[in-house]
């Protein structure tokens, strides 16, 4: 199960605006207060807390007064709240998963900090930008955001913010899998969090300790320190600290096979899960619940159980949850030694995991890359622009000083206007030339990462798991052991085979074997076979005359990818119950055409003009990189058919 390590952005109040109960109460008192308010910067305060009271939850609401505060404040030509409106905007795109707006608003502070020298805004906005890189992947550049806050807090005396600044450094290195740091810093939060009576600084430092001993496999340390935090949370009524309090605490005891506690923990359960608004953690306590019925071996019990927890986190579309149910599935088969069953759930889990880490990967690559190409071509460009300038200014000398010769004059403007539209071409073609820089960057620089990461896991891992195999079948023969143990001998073998199965999956899932050693062709059939067989969607695949096409190992990986995206994108948002793969090379056009086609429920195209989703991005990235053309038809109800045609 995924921990329940929570990565709320830290606002630029050090507090958060989550909300447990009763919004409409507190929105109405709020607006209420608003005639009242003595000058407009009280208005525009009031009106961000009212949005603030929307944050995690009703985001169109928190949208609405958010905006209503932006543009009162620009009525009034007010700037003394922009740090405030940045800082709602920022989070607002933070929960929805908008990677660019979110650091851009969070940017726009540490540029006021920067012109103000004020070093407790920039101390809170380095705070915030941790935050946001920490829930998109970027880790490394997280905690560098999470220590200059740190530095910057112990500087200006900010004593007051210390435990959830702290908080943010001990998520940060739990990301990097640094656990003595995760502990270090969880005990400096829970320290200062009592010093200052922050008692949300005070849980949420157990729970990340918590968690941290549990992935060291110290399951006591654990289970105390959630215990710990269950305590706090019951008698501060925090509902939300509760329940994954309960909900960590029935995993770690399920570990243990301690069946009566994980009853105990999943009854108290039972009391609290009617008093959750968010329908994506009620996802989780099914889940909770499926582990004490699959101690007990009442296995019906803990199916439904699952099921609930599942159509909950489909229809919320909550990754996260649904992540951790598949892998409790798994997990349920597995106790019934129904291995088919257990892999194909495993399966389902791996391909969440895949679709994420891609996510990330494409964050830190753009990051990483994309901006040192950019960098370079701006500076070019920069140069190409005073170069035109000094020639306008020698022209219009030139210009002038031929007033008296006419026929020199008229051979001097002309010489001047095609020199200048030279100049403007060369600076077009720079433009250009960054862009399919930075897209081949992030391409390149994609596939590398993919390549060694599949190259570590067969080479290494899948080698160490081999040899475990052949030492485990060599003892065997060594070894007296009862009917039973040897039933349980055998099982552990094949479950390692499994592994070793598994394994090697997500590393030919990374980087196709077949494509590499056979072509796009076999490439594309073997992808839509697997996606067949994995029961997920019916997937068909037909080619014509692509077998006999000699494309380009880096065009070929380019096209697969957006294969892959495409048929995700049908499966994650169509609801299609059939997709259709078709591949057409024509040798005397050296045409390649690739349709993607689903009997999904279809949409507006129109919204892929505002589409700010990294999946659609990415194809037209790799299309425009391979200078393709790109046709989309859909509609509501009627399904969605994707043409792409490449000079290949």
């Amino acid at each position: 199960m995924k921990r329940c390590i929570f990565l709320l952005l830290i606002l630029i109040t050090d507090s958060h605006f989550f909300v447990q109960a009763q919004p409409e109460l507190k929105k109405d008192s709020l607006l209420k207060l608003l005639p009242a308010a003595k000058d407009d910067s009280t208005k525009i305060m009031l009106l961000i807390k009212v949005s603030a009271v929307y944050a995690t939850k009703n985001f169109d609401s928190a949208f609405l007064y958010m905006n209503k505060a932006k543009d009162f404040a620009k009525e009034k030509k007010i700037t003394a709240c922009d740090p405030y409106i940045n800082t709602a905007f920022a989070e607002y795109y933070y929960y929805n998963n908008d990677y660019k707006n979110a650091s851009a608003y969070a940017l726009k502070n540490l540029d006021i900090a920067e012109k103000k020298n004020n070093d407790k805004l920039r101390a809170k906005t380095y705070n915030n930008l941790a935050a946001i890189y920490n829930h998109f992947g970027n880790y490394r550049q997280a905690i560098d955001y999470a220590l200059k806050c740190l530095e910057l807090s112990e500087k200006t005396k900010d004593s007051a913010s210390f435990p959830i600044r702290n908080l943010t450094a001990s998520n940060t290195y739990y990301n990097l899998k640094q656990y003595d740091k995760t502990i270090l810093y969880s005990k400096k939060a829970i320290e200062y969090g009592e010093k200052f009576n922050n008692t949300y600084a005070v849980m949420m430092g157990l729970n990340n300790m918590a968690t941290a001993y549990t992935d060291l496999h110290k399951i006591d340390s654990g289970i105390y320190f959630y215990t710990k935090q269950l305590d706090i949370a019951q008698r501060e009524e925090d509902a939300v600290n509760t329940v994954y309090a309960l909900i960590n605490l029935s995993y770690n005891n399920f570990k243990k096979n301690n069946v009566s506690e994980v009853e105990k923990y999943i009854g108290m359960l039972d009391h609290i899960d009617e008093q959750m608004p968010d329908k994506k953690t009620i996802a989780e306590i099914h889940g909770a619940k499926a582990l004490g019925y699959i101690l007990k071996k009442e296995y019906p019990d803990a199916k439904g159980q699952l099921d609930s927890g599942i159509a909950i986190a489909i229809q919320e579309d909550a990754t996260d949850a649904l992540g951790n149910l598949y892998n409790t599935y798994s997990k349920f088969y597995f106790t019934q030694n129904r291995i088919k069953e257990a892999e194909d759930y495993a399966y389902k889990y791996d391909s969440l995991q895949s679709t994420l880490n891609l996510k990330e990967l494409n964050f830190y690559t753009e990051d990483l890359e994309a901006k040192y190409e950019t960098q370079k071509k701006e500076a070019q460009i920069q140069i190409q622009k005073a170069q035109l300038h000094q020639k306008n200014t020698l022209n219009y000398v030139l210009a002038g000083s031929a007033v008296a010769v006419l026929l020199i004059s008229l051979l001097s403007y002309r010489n001047y206007k095609n020199r200048q539209k030279l100049q403007q071409v060369r600076i077009d073609e720079l433009e250009t030339e960054k862009h399919l820089t930075a897209t081949e960057a992030v391409l390149k620089g994609e596939e590398q990462e993919r390549t060694r990461l599949a190259k570590d896991l067969h080479d290494g891992l899948g080698g160490m798991l081999s040899g475990i195999k052949f030492s485990l079948s060599n003892m065997k023969g060594n070894l007296i052991m009862t009917p039973d143990n040897a039933q349980a001998f055998e099982r552990s073998i094949d479950m390692l085979d499994s592994s070793i199965k598994e394994m090697r999956r997500v590393a030919h899932n990374m980087m196709p074997e077949v494509l590499v050693k056979y072509g796009l062709d076999t490439a594309l059939k073997e992808f839509c076979n697997e996606i067949d067989r994995s029961g997920v969607i019916h997937t068909t695949y037909h080619s014509l005359s692509l077998n006999e096409s000699a494309i380009e190992q880096t065009t070929s990986v380019t096209i697969y990818r957006i294969v892959q995206e495409l048929v995700n994108n049908a499966i994650k948002h169509a609801a299609a119950k059939n997709v259709l793969v078709q591949t057409q090379y024509s040798n005397s056009e050296k045409l390649l055409s690739v349709t993607v086609e689903d009997d999904g429920k279809g949409f507006d195209t129109a919204i892929l003009k505002q589409a700010t989703g990294i999946g659609w991005s990415n194809i037209q990235n790799r299309v425009e990189f391979l200078k393709g053309k790109i046709d989309v038809q859909s509609g509501e109800g009627k399904g969605t058919s994707v043409l792409i045609e490449i000079n290949v």
